[in-house]
């Protein structure tokens, strides 16, 4: 394809083609704190058929604390992208910080991109991109990929859209485990994630009809 070219990918650091490195591309990494990335993938097991079945939350739980789930560890993952960024133009991006603040993350990715929009079209980038603009979107939710693959009445692709969800799962004692195999595994980083967050409301104008 003719540059630009966007590729979307799970993949890690380490199964970038060498291109990648030696053209400078630009690239935006969106992560998600551990503990809800837990739990949504937990979800996704359970309806995306291309997986084995999960099994209960708490043998999930322990799988993703080992990295034996799909892309491998998370801890991985994230500490790799991050070091990464520091010799690359890697913009990189926090879920959370999505959530609290979209139209300032908008900005970061207009930076790296060097692109300058106006008022109005940053209005209709945030309403589309907006978790429930998108969750009946079918183009981004999913829906028209076959039941045998994946089974949204398990558990729609676009569940829940938020931050902190793994308190409606985590036990106090599945929590202190995994704050304790946490705080190992991610001993040295300076990469910091919230697990929780209080999110700003976006009033979204009302797309203009076309005429």
């Amino acid at each position: 394809m003719p540059s630009p070219r966007l590729v979307k990918t799970h993949l890690s650091v380490q199964l970038r083609p060498s291109s990648f490195w030696k053209n400078n591309c630009k690239i935006v990494y969106v992560a998600q704190n551990a503990k809800d990335v837990a739990v949504s993938y937990y979800y996704f097991y359970q309806m995306a058929k291309i997986h084995p079945d999960p099994g209960t939350w708490e043998e999930f739980l322990d799988k993703v604390m080992m990295g034996k789930v799909a892309f491998g560890s998370w801890y991985d993952h994230v500490k790799a992208w991050w070091e990464k960024r520091k010799d690359y133009r890697i913009l990189y991006l926090f879920y959370e910080d999505m959530k609290e603040d979209p139209k300032r993350e908008i900005q970061k990715l207009l930076k790296i991109l060097d692109k300058d929009l106006p008022e109005e079209t940053m209005d209709k980038i945030l309403h589309h991109s907006s978790f429930d603009v998108m969750k009946q979107n079918a183009s981004t939710n999913y829906t028209t990929v076959p039941k045998c693959n994946m089974d949204h009445s398990i558990s729609p692709f676009m569940r829940k859209g938020i931050s902190g969800d793994w308190k409606n799962h985590f036990t106090v004692a599945q929590y202190e485990r995994f704050e304790k195999d946490y705080e190992e595994k991610m001993k040295g980083s300076t990469l910091q994630f919230r697990s929780e967050i209080k999110e700003i409301p976006v009033l979204l104008p009302t797309p203009l009809a076309c005429t």
